[in-house]
């Protein structure tokens, strides 16, 4: 590219490191595109464990709430019942 146009040595090391550093570029773009897949996959993790914590408290609440009515007595019945 560079040293195309101009001869010596400055241009085909500048030539050079621009290659390396769009490489390096390159690479650190895929790098964080794994990354950014496996903070996408854990967070989906999360969303179902939240929805499922979420079903638990409502299983529970309802446990809670329940008016607690009393039930009939069975066995042996006394006069005072």
């Amino acid at each position: 590219m560079l040293s195309n146009v101009l001869k010596g040595d400055k241009p085909i090391q500048m030539s050079i490191r621009i290659i390396e550093i769009f490489v390096k570029l390159r690479e650190t773009i895929l790098l964080h595109k794994d990354i950014s897949l496996l903070v996408e996959q854990i967070e989906k993790r999360l969303v179902k464990q939240d929805e499922k914590i979420d079903v638990l408290f409502t299983y529970l609440s309802k446990f809670i709430e329940k008016d607690e009515q009393p039930g009939i007595r069975i066995g042996f019945k006394t006069k005072n019942d």
